[in-house]
């Protein structure tokens, strides 16, 4: 095996994720390809799977997982975080709102930027506060897009539906009255790495007297124009 480290087990894991990288391969396309005994290469993959560091596809075949489009996007939070305070003070300034932007971790989401409204009623969320993945429209927009398994899994106890999801899907952005906080409405947008996939949400939130029970329609065409121009920021190398 080439380029080897000295760390048997982690030079076999770069080999099968190297071998992957080419598209989706069987067992014994791995076992070709690398050189390793079948058991150890189903091993190993089946446990990179359990990680979701390598998925399968309709077929059957091995694929790269999920887990890397994650981690190669929390590498680019630092592009993120730069982009998104002056995208979101204009957020605020269009929208008279608060603006935040959230990632997802785990099972929970983590407001990551803000701004908040200069004066009269707010909806404080603090940059750092963790809030649940069940309720309010970036939880929406953090699991809209995910694989069929995840988006299940999220759904259990959410005070969303997967009919909901779905008209997230089709509209692109998410709006929730009093989903999270009684007497908050929220507007929220997806914001996309370079893969494409969902990396964070943008989201302007405040009080029901203020933005109605129908938000979206008023706040979304806002909400999508910030988090298109913070996707842009992550295409740009």
């Amino acid at each position: 095996m080439e380029n080897t480290s000295g760390v048997g087990v982690l030079d076999k894991v770069s080999s099968i994720l190297g071998t992957l990288e080419a598209g989706p391969t069987t067992l014994a396309g791995l076992v070709a390809a690398t050189g390793m005994a079948r058991p150890t290469a189903h091993r190993l993959a089946v446990a990179l799977e359990h990680h979701r560091l390598v998925g399968r596809d309709m077929q059957g075949r091995f694929v790269l997982g999920p887990r890397l489009a994650e981690l190669s996007a929390a590498a680019g939070e630092d592009r993120l975080l730069a982009a998104a305070g002056s995208v979101l003070t204009h957020l605020r300034d269009v929208t008279g709102e608060s603006a935040q932007l959230y990632r997802r971790q785990g099972e929970v989401r983590i407001c990551v930027a803000a701004a908040e409204r200069l004066s009269g009623l707010r909806d404080t969320v603090p940059v750092g506060v963790t809030l649940p993945m069940k309720a309010g429209s970036g939880a929406q927009i953090l699991l809209a897009w995910e694989e069929p398994e995840r988006l299940h899994r999220g759904l259990q106890g959410a005070r969303f539906t997967a009919t909901a999801l779905s008209g997230v899907r089709r509209r692109g952005w998410a709006q929730s009255i009093g989903e999270r906080e009684p007497g908050v409405a929220s507007v929220s947008a997806p914001v996309r790495g370079p893969s494409n996939r969902v990396v964070a949400a943008v989201s302007v939130s405040g009080p029901l007297e203020r933005l109605t029970r129908h938000p979206g329609p008023h706040y979304f065409q806002a909400v999508v124009e910030a988090a298109n121009r913070l996707s842009e920021a992550l295409r740009q190398s």
